[in-house]
């Protein structure tokens, strides 16, 4: 079941072009990361689904239909710029924004309370905005954003500012409401956290879709015809092997393999070779944040119609 569902959208700001084509869909109940540079289109198409500005061309539906008033009622929205009413105390001011989304007052007030306590300010909810640390304020927003639990959560930087400690109640935060039922849609620079969180991701890079795919789909898309390894043994003299590479602790060894060569071939071939002791073996796949760079950084500028062609289908 799709959530949101962009077609072929553009967005011209005078003689610059925001975003080129870009079509894609959000699934019910997944965590989908929208990823890109600065200035790469990712703001527009937020604010585009949220109809906050109009496409130029092109086609959303959000739950099935155009954006309507009564849309607005089942989505959380977290921008980038925050904002809140800072003397204000946070049972109060939550209580408040949970009623704009059409809570009851009793409701919004116990909601409130229960999401303080489980993103652990409870202790200050008779405090003010303008008393906490920053951390504390985006914690605040975040409860904000998901008091009415929305159906669709769109999250712009979520964990901008926040030390590990808080990084990890709002991860688990988002979690929980993937696991209730919510889609999420992320925002994010932070390479390893959608490694870690999301079902699928979109990449944009200058307003064009460059990525789109299930995340370990597209970081084996980017893989060398490598292996990683750990142990005892000759691993330059193995058949097929064309360069041998140390990390920084020397424990694991990247084997650079010939064209011919798969891994299940160095697998065997070590399986039967008593010469040979292996810890762990594993096929080198790149991360997330090396195929960024080299999407961005211009090595990988690719027509859209050759994109089109190797892209990972959903």
């Amino acid at each position: 079941m799709i959530t949101i569902d962009v077609q072929n959208v553009a967005k011209r700001y005078g003689q610059k072009v925001a975003v080129d084509d870009v079509s894609f869909e959000v699934r019910r109940g997944e965590i989908f990361s929208l990823l890109g540079p600065n200035g790469a289109g990712k703001t527009t198409i937020i604010r585009m689904i949220l109809d906050i500005i109009k496409p130029d061309s092109g086609r959303i539906e959000v739950f099935g239909a155009p954006f309507s008033e009564a849309t607005k009622q089942r989505i959380g929205y977290l921008p980038e710029e925050r904002g809140l009413y800072k003397n204000v105390p946070l049972v109060e001011l939550l209580s408040y924004l949970g009623t704009l989304k059409g809570m009851k007052r009793r409701e919004a007030e116990q909601r409130a309370a229960q999401l303080l306590n489980e993103l652990d300010l409870g202790a200050y909810k008779k405090g003010k905005v303008r008393e906490l640390s920053r951390g504390m304020s985006q914690k605040v927003q975040f409860a904000a954003t998901i008091i009415h639990r929305p159906e669709l959560l769109i999250i712009d930087e979520p964990f901008a500012g926040l030390d590990p400690v808080n990084t990890e109640i709002i991860k688990n935060t988002i979690f929980r409401l993937r696991s209730e039922g919510a889609t999420v849609v992320m925002s994010i620079h932070e390479m390893h956290q959608v490694e870690e969180m999301a079902d699928r991701l979109l990449m944009i890079h200058q307003g064009r879709r460059v990525l789109y795919g299930e995340v370990d789909e597209v970081r084996q898309r980017y893989a060398e015809n490598a292996v990683i390894v750990s142990g005892q043994g000759d691993w330059a003299a193995l058949r097929g092997v064309t360069r041998v590479q140390p990390d920084e602790t020397g424990r694991n060894i990247t084997l650079y393999l010939d064209e011919q060569t798969t891994p299940e071939q160095i697998m065997a071939a070590l399986a039967s070779d008593p010469s040979y002791t292996v810890r762990s073996f594993a096929r080198a796949v790149p991360r997330l944040n090396d195929i960024f760079i080299r999407v961005a950084g211009g090595e990988a500028k690719i027509a859209a119609s050759a994109l089109d062609a190797a892209e990972v289908r959903p």
